[in-house]
């Protein structure tokens, strides 16, 4: 192992940080004023007490820092009364805020010109009313960029349980819509249908919070779906029992026997995504309607390692907290207000930030299953498919070193399926020499779709570049992570994962 040291992006600190206050705003909309009933939804009436579940017994919310506004209550105005008065009058700087909202999503013509398609993305309120051509009485995603302004100094979580796709708004007639059963969308009203390959090669930015706004600023960004496709209520459950496909995922996941991967005792917000991922993937497969469905989180990538459950909130009977035997280091993320709980042990942090399971498509090995201290040594990772790959080796003190891609190799080449690289071969002129004691993780990441990861990992970072492992594969994973907009439909960017831990004497 190289030895180096790095600045950590993550500001460590062992020092307990003041109790913040606590205010969190619950939108669940099922029924609808003005409109037709074969337009209302069942699952966001269960979403809107399951989330109050989840914050009080999971997140350490108390019952009176929480106010819920359910189908009538939650009109327009009382939806904005209550994030001025509520979130931010409400709360200081330092303080957590968390906004949930679940039902209806929908695009209206864009009268600000901040939008490249002429569309603003929007929530649905209870006095929602279809005008001449559009929808009135929304909330824009331009007044949650003003809300988020206003928050700028808090630890602010947004979860949106709804559908933004403008493909699907301007693509679908109302009388399309109405056969697409629990579809978390409303078309434009009067709208015609268009060419589905025409529309579905228009790439538009459909979130209500923007990437960047996300990671500049540390606000946590959950979403039901990509741009692109459709949020769903769950009707694989009675009517009366039904949840939000993604809300009753995103709360299943905080559950350490359901989403953590790597088993740590810790699900972290990477972890929490893949497991809602694949739980509505699987929803998306078992229905005919369903043409993808991809939940998407938005957010400073230093957090994708951090536990999605803090083990220092107030305790309740029911609550499951990190369990004790779990080391966790409470950091701060640098120019943001998010205080995070991370695996104390960087090795152990690796899975926590990439989220995902090894599914056994990548092998890493060793020359030498014994290492010793001055060992001469070589790597081989074989994949079963194709793809760029990147490999580092991360160490117990928080190092990393980018074993490829490299400058030594003469040329850097996809792998081939089943066929392994060994690093250094022999043209490498060198072996890599253990230097120990000490514990290693071998980190094999095989990307099949042609993303450019030039940016994170530089082949002038390999083999002498010293790296914190922390930020470093945080910034792969972040990448990794983003939409792959490059096929008709929107999907996840196609990765596979090897691990090796290795011991050197």
């Amino acid at each position: 192992m190289i030895r180096y040291a790095a600045a950590l992006l993550l500001s460590l600190s062992f020092s307990t940080f003041a109790a913040a206050a606590d205010r969190a705003l619950i939108v669940g909309i099922g029924t609808y004023a003005n409109l037709p009933e074969k337009m209302f939804l069942e699952g966001p009436k269960n979403d809107a007490p399951l989330i109050e579940k989840l914050l009080k017994e999971k997140l350490g919310y108390g019952a009176d820092s929480i106010r819920v506004l359910r189908d009538a209550q939650a009109t327009r105005a009382a939806i904005l009364a209550s994030i001025d008065e509520w979130l931010i009058n409400g709360t200081q700087p330092g303080d957590r805020v968390y906004f949930y909202f679940s039902g209806h999503g929908l695009q209206v013509k864009d009268l600000s010109g901040d939008e490249e398609d002429g569309l603003d993305e929007a929530l649905s309120t209870y006095d929602i009313v279809a005008g001449n051509g559009d929808w009135s009485n929304v909330i824009l995603d331009d007044e949650i960029d003003a809300m988020l302004a206003k928050l700028k100094d808090r630890a602010v979580t947004i979860v949106i349980d709804a559908c933004h796709s403008g493909t699907i708004s301007r693509s679908l007639s109302t009388e399309v819509g109405d056969a697409m059963e629990s579809a978390r969308f409303l078309p434009r009203p009067h709208a015609k249908p268009a060419d589905a390959v025409k529309t579905r090669g228009l790439r538009v930015d459909v979130a209500v919070v923007k990437p960047e706004v996300a990671k500049e600023s540390g606000v946590e960004a959950w979403s039901a779906a990509s741009s692109y496709q459709v949020a769903w209520d769950d009707t694989r459950l009675p009517p009366e029992e039904r949840h939000g496909v993604f809300t009753l995922s995103y709360v299943n996941g905080h559950e350490i026997s359901a989403a953590d991967s790597n088993g740590n005792g810790i699900v972290s917000n990477a972890e929490l995504l893949e497991y809602v991922k694949k739980q509505s993937q699987t929803y998306c497969a078992a229905q005919s309607q369903c043409q993808g469905l991809d939940p998407q989180l938005e957010v400073n990538y230093a957090l994708l390692g951090a536990s999605a459950v803090s083990p220092a909130v107030t305790a309740t009977d029911t609550q499951q907290q990190v369990p004790d035997e779990v080391k966790v280091e409470e950091v701060k993320v640098e120019n943001t207000q998010q205080t995070a709980y991370v695996a104390a042990d960087p090795v152990d942090a690796v899975g926590d930030i990439l989220g995902k399971a090894e599914s056994g498509d990548v092998q890493v090995s060793l020359s030498s299953d014994h290492l010793k201290n001055g060992d001469s040594f070589r790597i081989s990772v074989t994949s079963r498919t194709g793809g760029h790959l990147i490999l580092y080796d991360v160490d117990k003190d928080g190092k990393a070193t980018q074993i490829f891609p490299n400058e030594a190799a003469q040329k850097i080449t996809r792998l081939a399926p089943g066929t392994p690289i060994t690093i250094p071969d022999d043209y490498y002129g060198f072996d890599f020499e253990a230097e120990g004691p000490s514990e290693n993780v071998l980190v094999a990441i095989v990307v099949a779709d042609d993303v450019d990861l030039t940016a994170v990992a530089p082949n002038d970072y390999g083999l002498t570049k010293e790296l914190d492992a922390r930020t470093t594969i945080a910034d792969i994973a972040g990448t990794l992570k983003q939409a792959w907009t490059r096929d008709v439909e929107n999907r996840s960017v196609d990765w596979s994962l090897g691990l090796l831990k290795y011991t050197v004497y």
